[in-house]
């Protein structure tokens, strides 16, 4: 009878297993925190074991002046960042892609690096730049802290660490659709202007309008600036406000988890439309084997748009740079740029472990790699069971690997500390390391998931037939087939899951226990105690660092930076 019944079960295979627990980790790690924050938000009392009075916080919230300020000033913020993005960054664009711009390819590689600076560092580069006595003064008698602590300060920091990714987006669009219509059209008679606004433009609307929303995302989820120079200035958006509700006394943990859960519709908004636009609205432009288009020739203008390409260049990567590098070498800022002030002292309480330098260093570099790990594991499964499998559910796990995407790192963090502060977990993690560990892999999941998905969609499915027919399972032929061909994008997603890790700001300030210090905490709280050479010091480090792993990520995978000529 039993043996009846038992043949008549589902049978469970090795890929189900693994879809099992995969689905399990993806649910704990990513699932929970956005449930959590969405059930304290419905239910003020959540917190306390209450469910009444639903819905209870969003009319008093939603009509508090104060709350609708914080959600007009992220709204402006968010437009004025992609309105200023789209009139720097399209046509430094346009001319990479369809002019013989001098120097061209290393161009691109200079505007990677505001990718390698985290944006509270440039923030606070540009206070100690602008400020009474900054650098700027020093050096040419300005002062523009009254600008620097304003809406258009923030606007133009954050324009800067943001418009890579508006540049990359229009170059690289105008280069694979514009060139042979474009050349068409010239031909047909059309004028380069004519041709431009006619044929190149709208071919590639969609790719620039979705790179802007993608600005938009990343400008309203960003923490480090507005909270480095909005305090300042005294504006404060939804980010700012929910990290005041949760840093200052009273906490309010319910009003809280109502500006996380607008912040997430925000993001999910412009994450969505951005999606939409890419693989909804396109057009094809080529068919068959693409030709090469020669680029314009610049003539006389080559030098004022070489001048132009050279501004941008020393304002969003020199500045910044100089300022870290400026402030780490020099033994007081009262002191000034003089060489007599120059001085390593700042390296020396660096590396004497003054303020838990080392142990804040140590600690980044060892959550990083366990976020690495990590989410390198649940990438490669993810990946396998979204692409490969036949199994029911894995749109489930594709959409909850690709969720954090579209929360902020903020509203992780909130997510996290409801969830895990609970008394009833057998293992109680909340307050220790681990939940630092849990924040980052939240995070950056999607890379490694993305990753490995694009290299088993590349790869063909013979061998592991061929391993099947042999009688290896699926543990078998995963690990002796797949895993050595999936190995090298893998370690790609790694190295940045590892960069981006070890210099996270947010989810560190919100779940960091007393006594545990990452790197960018170290820095944020150097400035906060008047020490901020041994704060740029360690700056210098998680830049060249990152710097380096970013250099080792592309020579490794063996693909050139997206650079074209």
């Amino acid at each position: 009878m039993l043996a009846a019944i038992a043949s008549r079960l589902p049978r469970i295979t090795g890929a189900g297993v693994v879809m099992l627990l995969t689905a399990g980790a993806l649910l704990m790690l990513v699932g929970l925190p956005l449930l959590y924050v969405v059930l304290q938000a419905i239910f003020p009392g959540w917190s306390r074991g209450e469910l009444a009075g639903a819905f209870g916080l969003f009319v008093p919230l939603l009509s508090d002046p104060a709350l609708l300020g914080l959600l007009g000033n992220t709204l402006r913020l968010g437009v004025a960042v992609v309105v200023v993005c789209a009139l720097l960054a399209i046509p430094l664009g346009a001319l990479r892609a369809l002019a013989r711009v001098p120097g061209g390819a290393a161009w691109d590689l200079i505007f990677l690096i505001p990718f390698m600076i985290p944006p509270y560092i440039a923030a606070l580069s540009w206070m100690l730049t602008l400020q009474p006595r900054g650098y700027a003064e020093q050096l040419s008698g300005l002062s523009a802290s009254g600008f620097l602590f304003s809406f258009s300060g923030i606007v133009f920091v954050m324009v800067l660490n943001v418009f890579p990714v508006v540049y990359f987006a229009v170059s690289r669009t105008m280069m694979s659709v514009g060139g042979r219509y474009a050349s068409a059209a010239r031909v047909s008679g059309a004028g380069a202007w004519r041709a431009f606004w006619r044929i190149t433009l709208p071919l590639s609307t969609p790719g620039i309008a979705a790179s802007l929303l993608l600005v938009f995302a990343l400008t309203i989820e960003e923490f480090g600036t507005p909270a480095t120079l909005g305090a300042q200035a005294g504006y404060k958006v939804l980010v700012t406000g929910i990290h005041e509700r949760f840093s200052d006394w009273p906490i309010d943990i319910p009003g809280a988890a109502v500006l996380s859960l607008l912040l997430v519709i925000l993001a999910m908004a412009a994450f969505y439309l951005q999606h939409w636009l890419v693989t909804r609205r396109s057009f094809v432009s080529q068919t068959g084997k693409p030709a090469a288009v020669a680029p314009i020739e610049l003539g006389p203008w080559r030098w004022p748009v070489l001048a132009l390409f050279g501004l941008v260049g020393v304002i969003s990567v020199g500045v910044p740079i100089l300022a870290v590098l400026a402030t780490a070498f020099t033994g007081t800022l009262s002191g000034g740029l003089t060489p007599e002030n120059l001085s390593l002292r700042h390296f020396e309480a660096l590396f004497a472990n003054r303020g838990g330098a080392l142990q804040a260093l140590t600690t980044s570099l060892g959550l990083a790699i366990g976020a690495a790990l990590l989410t390198g594991v649940l990438g490669a499964l993810v990946g396998y069971l979204v692409v490969r499998a036949s199994i029911r559910g894995k749109g489930v796990l594709d959409l909850l690997s690709l969720l954090p995407n579209t929360m902020p790192g903020i509203v992780v963090a909130v997510g996290l500390i409801l969830a895990w502060n609970q008394a009833w977990w057998p293992i109680q993690i909340y307050n220790t390391g681990a939940m630092l560990l849990l924040a980052y892999a939240c995070l950056l999941l999607p890379y490694p998931v993305r990753y490995a998905s694009a290299a088993f969609r590349q790869m063909g499915e013979s061998l592991e037939a061929a391993a099947r027919v042999c009688g290896a399972g699926f543990f078998t032929a995963f690990r002796r087939i797949l895993l050595p061909a999936l190995a090298p994008s893998l370690v790609v997603s790694m190295l940045l899951v590892f960069a981006i890790a070890s210099r996270e700001l947010v989810a560190s300030l919100m779940v960091a226990p007393a006594g545990i210090r990452t790197v960018s905490t170290f820095v944020f709280g150097q400035f906060e105690q008047g020490s901020p050479g041994v704060g740029m010091a360690m700056s210098a480090v998680a830049i060249f660092t990152t710097t380096a792993l970013l250099v080792t990520l592309t020579v490794f995978s063996r693909k050139r930076l997206p650079i074209a000529g």
